[in-house]
């Protein structure tokens, strides 16, 4: 028995790439996305009613992630990147299926398309369905998972005067809290976790378009050190 499925519409997010990407919803109120529905789930019809809820389950494919039978052991950035668990026990991209889900906020609907935060999708992530969030039943107070008990701790972020001036000139612009967006990113600290990072390597990740450095002057701080036009305008 096999199945087909056609996307209902396509996320147009701020992570131009996965590096940096927060490795669970939520964990970045700032980042932001617009699911962009296509016909005929762009109608009202199918719309009616979401302006009562305030969150959503999106379902969506891992359009740049491996996936298959391959990936029955996985090593989660959680438990140190060098543990491996069975894929089950595991949120991580590289499914049996390239088949994820994630919480978003739902900040507004406009023209069929919904206005989403708290996203952790890369751009271009095709959605399979949307469904509303129903708190009695999404959000259980005995439930557990000692794997993951509580969320990961935040390191500190710093910027460079540079950094900071062009953040703001560039948040500006692209009408986004991109300091906001930065710090929560940076604060999980993106690099592998069984990585130590040198004060004199840099790190980089693509927000929108623009190319963000960054360094770790010690192993619980990041320094924001540039960032600059992926595609400068012409």
């Amino acid at each position: 028995m096999s199945y087909s499925f056609e996307p209902i519409g396509v996320v147009h997010s701020c992570f131009s790439e996965k590096f940096a990407i927060p490795r669970q919803p939520q964990l970045a109120p700032a980042a932001t996305a617009t699911l962009e529905l296509f016909a005929p789930y762009n109608q009202a019809q199918a719309l009616e009613g979401l302006e009562q809820v305030s969150h959503l389950w999106l379902l969506f494919v891992f359009h740049a992630a491996d996936s298959g039978p391959k990936h029955l052991r996985v090593r989660p950035p959680r438990l140190g990147g060098n543990r491996r668990i069975g894929v089950f026990a595991s949120r991580a991209t590289h499914r049996p299926n390239p088949l994820g889900q994630s919480v978003v906020k739902l900040e507004g609907i406009a023209e069929g398309k919904l206005l989403l935060s708290g996203i952790d999708l890369l751009d271009g992530t095709p959605i399979l369905d949307i469904k509303p969030y129903v708190p009695y039943a999404d959000s259980l107070p005995d439930a557990r998972n000692e794997l993951a008990p509580t969320p990961p701790p935040a390191i500190t972020v710093e910027w460079s005067a540079p950094a900071l001036e062009q953040a703001r000139h560039h948040g500006t612009r692209l009408q986004h809290d991109l300091i906001a967006l930065i710090e929560q990113c940076l604060a999980q600290d993106p690099k592998p976790a069984y990585q130590q990072p040198e004060p004199g390597r840099e790190y980089g990740a693509r927000f929108w378009d623009l190319n963000v450095r960054w360094h770790y002057p010690s192993p619980s701080c990041i320094r924001v050190l540039e960032m600059q036009l992926a595609h400068p305008a012409r």
